[in-house]
């Protein structure tokens, strides 16, 4: 099993005597569905799983008859029952509706057990602050690693450089075409325009895809909102940039990393690390095939830091680490991995040009780096890299 991790998680809590709800969010096509019909193939406990992904399903008189048929199939197990809801963040205010059923049944003392997957993570994260504090765990599902990949599909390290953790997409990377129209129709496309725009307020709707393709096109690089606003039309202002910014972060698809400072009003002021949680929504918006790709050697090194960005933004979500990168006058460090007072620096040696020059010694010499890490060249291999999660790097 390929997220066996994210599987026992899941499992274990389902087990446990005590009553929480169990959310499982991440972007799409990253396994949240699977891994839940998985993990209720191995409860020895009755179950109901229900999607809200059909328009017309949208509503709360349908998540009261979920919910009825999930009390119903309580009733009938000795050790309660699981219901899962699919799709949640479709239901309008979702969070009040599930907040009052979940009181009554701890009211009654009815032994179901819930289980919400959502794609939008971020709209997920808003509904659960604001209605059921103190209620929920947490599971976030990030995209696939470069070690999941590799033992499903026995992808090695350019491919998944190239292709990324898209685990619908790997039967088609011997069709380049139909490849990139999946990633770009399926994924960037569908999570767009039904995760952020049908789900939230959007004022300037090209804005945001401009933005996106923006943030693609020069992951890995700084690129102040000054110039953003000098590359993108009706751009607006810098509030609405990092608004949007925040929304496209909030589906798992791009951020802006911050600068490294212990003052986090600096922190925010200062010009973003544009940066991909998946290479695929890079390359397969390019014309370049995987081949060409890899013969452009300043290119592949841009591609190279990018999926080192990635893999810890996505080994550190849900956890108490924050990335940042960080840079004074010419001197530059790719990666700050932080958690309370320890902090990794880390370099990627890809072979790309560079406009800065390495500050690792300089950033040492303010911080006080816990440990000064080398990815590539004469330092830790780009595999062992990617084969260990964020928080291994700070130990």
């Amino acid at each position: 099993m390929t997220r066996k991790p994210y599987f026992d998680k899941l499992l274990a809590r389902l087990r446990e005597p005590r009553r929480f709800l169990q959310v499982l969010a991440g972007p799409r096509q990253v396994g949240k569905t699977t891994l839940a019909r998985q993990v209720l193939d191995g409860l020895d406990a009755p179950s109901h799983y229900a999607t809200a992904d059909e328009p017309t399903l949208r509503d709360r008189t349908w998540l009261d008859q979920q919910w009825d048929l999930g009390r119903l199939k309580a009733k009938e197990g000795r050790k309660g029952a699981v219901l899962v809801l699919d799709e949640i963040q479709k239901i309008p205010n979702w969070s009040d509706a599930v907040k009052l059923l979940w009181d009554a049944d701890t009211h009654a003392r009815c032994p179901l057990k819930v289980v919400i997957l959502g794609s939008a993570p971020l709209l997920i994260q808003r509904g659960l602050q604001e209605s059921l504090a103190g209620r929920f765990e947490i599971i976030p599902l990030p995209h696939w690693s470069f070690g999941e990949m590799k033992a499903a599909f026995g992808w090695d390290l350019e491919q998944f450089i190239y292709y990324g953790g898209y685990p619908g997409s790997a039967p088609l990377i011997d069709e380049p075409e139909r490849w990139k129209r999946y990633i770009v129709d399926s994924l960037i496309e569908t999570t767009i325009s039904r995760d952020i725009l049908l789900m939230t307020r959007v004022d300037k709707p090209a804005l945001l895809r401009r933005l996106f393709h923006l943030a693609c096109e020069y992951s890995g690089q700084m690129l102040s909102y000054q110039k953003m606003l000098g590359q993108l039309v009706d751009a607006g202002n810098t509030v609405t940039l990092a608004h949007y910014l925040d929304l496209l972060t909030g589906a798992g698809m791009v951020t802006g990393l911050s600068k490294f400072a212990h003052g986090q009003v600096r922190q925010r002021g200062s010009s973003p690390k544009l940066q991909v949680f998946d290479t695929a929504l890079v390359t397969a918006q390019r014309s370049e095939d995987f081949n060409a790709t890899r013969r452009d050697g300043d290119y592949w090194g841009r591609l190279v830091e990018s999926t080192v960005g990635a893999h810890l933004l996505n080994t550190s979500m849900g956890t108490n680490m924050e990335l940042t990168y960080w840079r004074e006058r010419n001197l530059e460090v790719d990666f700050i991995l932080r958690s309370g007072k320890k902090k990794t620096a880390i370099e990627v040696k890809s072979g790309r040009r560079r406009e800065a020059l390495p500050g690792m010694e300089a950033f040492d010499k303010r911080f006080h780096a816990q440990r000064k890490l080398l990815v590539g060249g004469q330092g830790v291999s780009l595999e062992e890299f990617l084969s260990k999660p964020a928080a291994h790097w700070l130990e």
